[in-house]
């Protein structure tokens, strides 16, 4: 119940909608702790009236198909239900190297004829082997005694460090994409006989990404220039310089050039609408988001063009269901519609996707704005199917306008997809220790988004850029990122 309202001062009207409030609240709650977690509509099989239910949602333990047979039983049928046939076992991948192993039958095969081979493939590993990279400089006494000739040393990422680049990219990979501790790691090099300080190893890791600051600032000027970007946010704990022992709510801003497959994130302090503001303050072309209200600021704004996302919408009516069954289910289903149709252009070429689209998706979400206009008339605002026709309804244009262009996305999932690491990393290492450790955070996963975003391997392209870097200028460095080296 709201704070500033007395029970006894309320009408009968309002008790019946804080009621339903709060049992829509409950209902939230239980789906958080025993639901699935995907918000994707499915169509939900009924519970016979006569059979009792926990009221609790579980995960499958097996895929199961249900075969319906008659069987003359007491004339009642029986539903028969039959695991689904595996579909076999994965192939190894044909990059691996193979190692062959020939076998020969025990028996004399003398004037036997040879028939094909029977290949039996088992995935082994070689563990990851430290090894001692050593210099060695020839020195020389120039003619008539004038001075030595030496042979120069090649420039490091840590200039009289002993850790060298592939070190600090194993580092750098196990923090970050792996999410090891620093702890395991030092665990890791102790069982190969290499013993290390803790101390050490996060001045080896700081150092590291240290050097790797400039192609961040790099790709966030490549990515600004991008036409359509999606934005999203999401927090991270700051240590508190000001009080011990407590942190700080930051935020890590998420961009994306969907286009040219770039990602960059960036550190502030509070979700206050200055952060994008600083940002985009340039940026024209088409801008992604969900419905926060940091972004409502690039409304209206010439030479931008805003997209929100379908995503968010489908999950308001999914929160209503209980709510409103009936009214949910239809939105639900014409908005399925809407994504099966997105899943069968999604390899078609940008004229193609345009062209399916104009035909098929937007009728459907012309009858749907029409549907939920006119229900809306029906409903009580604040109750939650009322809140979730609302909350489309306002921003309907935005939510359609990914039909005009075959190069728009119908939501936001990409942006949010790169934001999912972040959540394990914050298991990882908890907090950063200031801001400064925050903004590089966002830094190393700007870059390690984009190589997933690219396909490259982060390890392979972190070791090349940790050794070329050092003989780089800061105006060379565009082909050292991870759109154009794998």
């Amino acid at each position: 119940m709201s704070k500033n309202n007395d029970i006894t001062t309320l009408s009968k009207e309002d008790l019946i909608q804080e009621v339903m409030q709060l049992k829509h609240q409950v209902s939230l709650l239980q789906k958080m702790v025993f639901g699935p977690k995907s918000d994707r509509f499915k169509l939900s099989t009924e519970i016979p009236a006569n059979q009792l239910s926990l009221s609790m949602v579980v995960d499958a333990v097996a895929d199961v198909e249900v075969k319906k047979t008659v069987v003359k039983e007491h004339d009642r049928t029986k539903v028969k239900i039959e695991p689904k046939k595996h579909p076999g076992r994965n192939a190894l991948p044909s990059n691996l190297r193979r190692e062959e192993i020939i076998i020969e039958p025990q028996e004399d095969v003398t004037d036997c004829v040879r028939l094909e081979d029977e290949v039996t493939e088992v995935l082994e590993v070689i563990p990851a082997e430290f090894y001692v990279k050593r210099y060695v400089r020839r020195k020389y006494v120039r003619k008539g005694g004038e001075g030595i000739a030496i042979g120069n040393l090649p420039k490091r990422s840590i200039e009289k460090g002993i850790a060298g680049a592939s070190v600090l990219a194993m580092l750098i990979i196990g923090k970050f994409v792996d999410h090891l501790p620093i702890y395991r790691q030092i665990a890791i090099f102790k069982r190969a006989g290499v013993s290390l300080h803790y101390n050490t190893v996060v001045d080896w890791c700081n150092q590291g990404l240290e050097v790797l600051t400039p192609l961040y600032e790099l790709l966030k000027r490549q990515l600004l220039k991008g036409i359509y970007l999606q934005a999203d946010e999401t927090g991270i704990k700051v240590l508190d310089s000001e009080k011990k022992g407590s942190s700080h709510q930051g935020y890590l801003w998420a961009y994306r050039d969907v286009i040219n497959n770039l990602v960059m994130f960036d550190y502030r302090p509070v979700r206050s609408k200055e952060g994008p503001a600083q940002i985009l303050r340039n940026h024209t072309g088409f801008l992604q988001t969900d419905g926060y209200a940091a972004y409502d600021q690039f409304v209206g704004r010439q030479g931008l063009q805003i997209l929100y996302c379908m995503a968010h919408a489908r999950r308001y009516f999914k929160e209503a269901e209980d709510n409103d069954k009936a009214r949910s289910t239809y939105a639900l289903q014409k908005i399925q519609e809407i994504y099966e149709i997105e899943r069968r252009v999604k390899e078609f070429s940008v004229e193609q996707r345009y062209l399916v689209r104009q035909e098929e998706a937007v009728p459907i979400l012309e009858d749907l704005q029409k549907w939920m206009t006119e229900q809306y008339k029906s409903v009580t605002p604040r109750s939650p199917i009322g809140k979730a026709l609302e909350y489309s309804m306002k921003r309907w244009k935005e939510l359609s306008a990914y039909t005009a262009d075959g190069r728009l996305e119908i939501d936001n999932n990409k942006i949010e997809n790169e934001i999912r690491p972040i959540a394990l990393g914050r298991k990882n290492f908890l907090f950063a220790g200031s801001h400064e450790s925050a903004q590089r955070i966002a830094m190393i996963y700007s870059l390690l988004a984009t190589c997933k975003a690219n396909g490259i391997d982060p390890l392979k392209w972190i070791t090349r850029v940790l050794e070329e870097i050092p003989n780089r200028t800061v105006n060379n460095l565009e082909d050292l990122l991870p759109t154009t080296l794998g």
